[in-house]
């Protein structure tokens, strides 16, 4: 019997990735041991393991992920589903550096991992962050549930004004005419670089 095969998956940010993956490896009768966010292990008893390869790559191709095959690009997705996952629970209280967070949880320098994210991604983590941020702001406003205000708390912001001017900047355009422009375009987490 063949070992488990671990993947690292390049631009996996949300549940609906994991699903649809687990479903179509079933099908073609591999079966996942693991799978989370960027992560994947699975096994066939019926499959070699250039086959298990073959398969998985193919379904992961089919549904516009890549496997990483480099260390770097493997923390730089690690980094990227780090902060995606922060903002999953709302409100959000950072209570500790976005650097002592990552360098905690991925066991390297921070001065490392930021490196290696600029080198990759050609951004810094926070400028990375600051884009995530203000991708949940557009959510938020899309909702028509909260106040800037009641946005600005639920995601950490120090004032209001510190949000709208980094949603400005990122944007182009003030909160108050995207949200009345009801144009509303937004970016998948994976598209944000």
């Amino acid at each position: 019997m063949n070992k488990p095969k671990e993947f690292w998956i390049k631009n996996m940010v949300c549940n609906r990735c994991l699903k649809v993956i687990k479903q179509e490896l079933q099908e073609l009768e591999v079966t996942v041991l693991s799978l989370e966010l960027g992560r994947l292990l699975v096994e066939a008893q019926k499959k070699t393991n250039n086959e298990i390869i073959d398969t998985v790559t193919s379904v992961l191709h089919a549904n516009n992920f890549e496997i990483v095959q480099k260390e770097e690009e493997m923390l730089t997705e690690r980094i990227k589903i780090i902060l995606i996952e922060q903002l999953q629970e709302l409100p959000l209280h950072i209570k500790v550096k976005t650097s002592e967070l990552l360098a905690s949880r991925l066991h390297k320098d921070y001065k490392t991992l930021s490196r290696l994210f600029s080198a990759n991604q050609q951004t810094t983590i926070e400028k990375y962050f600051i884009k995530l941020k203000i991708e949940k702001v557009k959510e938020l406003i899309q909702l028509k549930q909260h106040s800037f205000s009641d946005i600005g708390y639920l995601l950490d912001y120090s004032s209001v004004n510190h949000l709208s001017r980094q949603f400005k900047e990122v944007v182009g355009m003030s909160m108050t005419d995207y949200k009345n422009t009801g144009n509303w375009k937004r970016n998948f987490y994976d598209e944000i670089i």
